[in-house]
């Protein structure tokens, strides 16, 4: 899988795959780990602009970055959630953890 992160500032903004499986699910969490530790990122935005599947792999993808950005005194943000993704992060209680950021908001 490769994947075309924007990196600016302390900012790392990640495009999540359009299928957010257990087979993206694998390196993407320790990719995005591994950035953030050696860029010191202080904020991550994942872009669901272009998922439209995932799987309870790509919530522990979230809740992991989520723990990530914790430790390391950050944010997380997700940003263009499609009605699939926003109806898994409301069931699952992903928006009760995660800051979202929709269309035409100030980040």
């Amino acid at each position: 899988m490769e994947t075309a992160y924007h990196m600016q500032k302390q900012e790392l903004i990640v495009p999540m795959p359009k299928e957010l499986d257990h087979h993206a699910a694998k390196t993407l969490g320790r990719e995005i780990d591994f950035l953030v530790g050696s860029w010191q990122i202080k904020r991550l935005v994942l872009d669901f602009t272009d998922t439209q599947f995932m799987d309870s792999s790509g919530i522990g993808v979230i809740i992991g970055r989520k723990k990530t950005m914790d430790l390391y005194g950050g944010q997380l943000v997700v940003t263009h959630l499609g009605e699939r993704a926003r109806q898994i992060f409301e069931k699952s209680g992903l928006l009760q953890l995660v800051e979202t950021v929709d269309d035409g908001e100030e980040r």
